[in-house]
């Protein structure tokens, strides 16, 4: 994993980030992530505004400064 660009905030040994991997995978193929990914691709990303998808099944576009900001709230009680 050294030779990764990305840099990992988690210190994991090889034994847990494999685990983690397989974790993360099997929850990408999930059938519900799989339908949010695909009406993703329909919809397309735009450089303004980040898709928020609703419990209800809808969705709804938020601005990318709400969304990283926590709607006003802050992010350092999450």
């Amino acid at each position: 994993m050294n030779s990764s660009p990305i840099k990992l905030k988690q210190k994991l040994s090889p034994k847990a980030a494999a685990a983690k991997k397989r974790r993360d995978i099997a929850m990408a193929k999930t059938p519900a992530r799989k339908a949010k990914k695909a009406q993703n691709q329909r919809l397309g990303q735009r450089s303004d505004s980040d898709i928020h998808h609703r419990s209800d099944g809808s969705i709804k576009r938020v601005s990318i400064k709400n969304n990283r900001g926590n709607f006003g709230r802050g992010t350092k009680n999450e």
